[in-house]
C-alpha cells in the first residue's frame, strides 16, 4: 500500500466508512462525499455557526452538531434514524410557528432551504400552536424588501455583510424569545444603510427574508431548485 493511500483517513457515517480530509467537520466530509446530512445555517463559504441544531447526529453515541464537531478516524457518526429525525422534525415545526412561513404566498417557494428540510423530514403541518409575532416588513430600500416574520436566525446575512461585504448592515439582538434579526442603521431602515442588491448579504438568506423587488416569480413555482429535485438529491447528484 503506498504512503497516499495508507494516510487516508475514514470514519463511520449510518455504518458506510467515509473518508475525511484534516480539519473537516463532519458536515463538511459529508456533503464533499455527496451524503446528506439535514441542515440550515451551515454554508460552504463560511465558518460553522450552529445555532439551529438541525444537523445534530450522534457521534460515538453522543448528540453533537455535525457542522461542528471535527471529523476524526474511528468515529461512529449515526445521523439518518428514526430518533434524529424525529427531533429535526420537531425543530422544524417550532420553526415554522415561530414565524410566519406560509409557503403557497412567498416568493421564495421552490428555493427555500427550511420548506426544502420540511418535505425531507416528512414534516406535517403545524404541531404547536402559531406565535405570529408583529415583525414590521422594511421595504425603505429601493432595491431589497426584508420581511423578518420568516427570519430563522442562521446570521448567515450578518456574516455575509461583516466578512464579505464588509458593511456590517445586519445584527441579531434581543434574548429568548425575542431574539431578532437587526439593521445597522439609525433609523433601523434598510434604506439608511450602504446595502446594494450585488451585496452577498443581498442573496445568502436560506428563506424569504430578503427579497429583490421588481423580479418576483421570474422563475416560476414549479421550475425552481428544489422543485427539480429535492434538498437531498441536490447533495446526492451535485454535493451541493
Amino acid at each position: 500500500m503506498s504512503d497516499e493511500a495508507s494516510a487516508v483517513q475514514s470514519f463511520a457515517l449510518d455504518g458506510e466508512d467515509l473518508a475525511f480530509e484534516p480539519g473537516e467537520t463532519i458536515l463538511q466530509a459529508a456533503t464533499r462525499a455527496h451524503r446528506y446530512i439535514p441542515h440550515l445555517c451551515w454554508h460552504p463559504e463560511f465558518p460553522a455557526h450552529g445555532s439551529c441544531r438541525v444537523c445534530s447526529v450522534k457521534v460515538n453515541g453522543r448528540a453533537g452538531a455535525a457542522c461542528t464537531v471535527r471529523a476524526a478516524a474511528g468515529l461512529d457518526v449515526e445521523s439518518n434514524t428514526e430518533e434524529l429525525n424525529a427531533h429535526r422534525k420537531t425543530l422544524l415545526q417550532m420553526l415554522f410557528v415561530e414565524g410566519n412561513h406560509f409557503c403557497p404566498s412567498c416568493e421564495k417557494s421552490g428555493n427555500c432551504l427550511l420548506q426544502a428540510t420540511a418535505y425531507e423530514m416528512g414534516m406535517e403541518g403545524p404541531h404547536f400552536e402559531e406565535f405570529y409575532p408583529d415583525r414590521p416588513v422594511d421595504a425603505s430600500h429601493p432595491d431589497i424588501l426584508l420581511d423578518f416574520n420568516r427570519c430563522i436566525l442562521c446570521e448567515l446575512c450578518v456574516r455575509a455583510s461583516r466578512d464579505v461585504d464588509g458593511k456590517n448592515v445586519f445584527a441579531i439582538g434581543g434574548h429568548g424569545i425575542g431574539t431578532h434579526l437587526l439593521v445597522n442603521s439609525e433609523s433601523g431602515r434598510l434604506a439608511d444603510t450602504a446595502m446594494d442588491l450585488s451585496d452577498r448579504a443581498a442573496s445568502i438568506c436560506p428563506v424569504g427574508v430578503i427579497l429583490p423587488k421588481r423580479r418576483g416569480f421570474a422563475i416560476p413555482i414549479g421550475q425552481r431548485r428544489f422543485d427539480e429535485k429535492s434538498v437531498s438529491q441536490q447533495v446526492e447528484e451535485d454535493g451541493s
